[in-house]
């Protein structure tokens, strides 16, 4: 039996997309009025800015120094305060009565603002935001951490998130068990333990 779940936020708990274009409206406007960046890959990058952090998007699409800066600039200042509504199935995850953690990449700000914004302080022991403008950890420190903290052995956890590439990888490298929530199977083929398109399916795990 599980004694504890790491959650990831965005796109875990709640979608992305729903605040996308509240959130990003600055910086998409910086975005289009980019002289350097090739103007097919405009609409391509605002899809993977819902899916991913910033600074690995800003990468992958080679965003220049100058957008860089200035895209990092905006969104660490930035807070979220319209309404948000968890998925649907999250309620599932809030009545486990096991030790509970949020462990989510972004800017701290704004990501604390959208954890207030969906009501969920109360559900977690612990709510961890790892900034790359911040500070140089990762989430598998964070992981590591919470484990050597608690006493956790990596058959008591269970890691819930959406992206293969950062919370799943992390945690399949440390041993434990990785429940991939993809509702849309935008990641039919990815390695993780466990996967599913419904947050009542973690009951069956733990």
């Amino acid at each position: 039996m599980k004694r504890a779940l790491i959650l990831d936020l965005d796109n875990t708990i709640y979608p992305v997309s729903s605040i996308a274009d509240n959130l990003f409206a600055q910086f998409y406007a910086l975005l289009e009025q980019d002289p350097d960046i090739d103007s097919s890959l405009i609409e391509a990058s605002k899809e993977e800015l819902t899916r991913r952090p910033f600074q690995h998007v800003a990468d992958e699409f080679n965003f220049s120094t100058a957008l860089k800066n200035k895209g990092a600039q905006l969104l660490k200042t930035i807070t979220y305060d319209k309404p948000m509504q968890p998925y649907a199935d999250y309620h599932h995850i809030q009545k486990i009565s096991l030790d509970k953690f949020l462990v989510t990449t972004g800017f701290t700000n704004l990501q604390y603002s959208k954890v207030k914004q969906l009501g969920i302080e109360k559900d977690f022991k612990e709510i961890h935001v790892v900034d790359p403008e911040v500070s140089p950890k990762t989430k598998l420190d964070i992981f590591k951490e919470l484990m050597e903290k608690y006493d956790y052995q990596p058959a008591d956890v269970l890691i819930i998130g959406d992206d293969p590439q950062s919370e799943i990888k992390a945690a399949l490298a440390l041993g434990i068990d990785t429940f991939l929530y993809d509702p849309n199977n935008i990641h039919p083929t990815a390695i993780t333990t466990f996967r599913g398109n419904d947050l009542e399916k973690v009951l069956a795990i733990i």
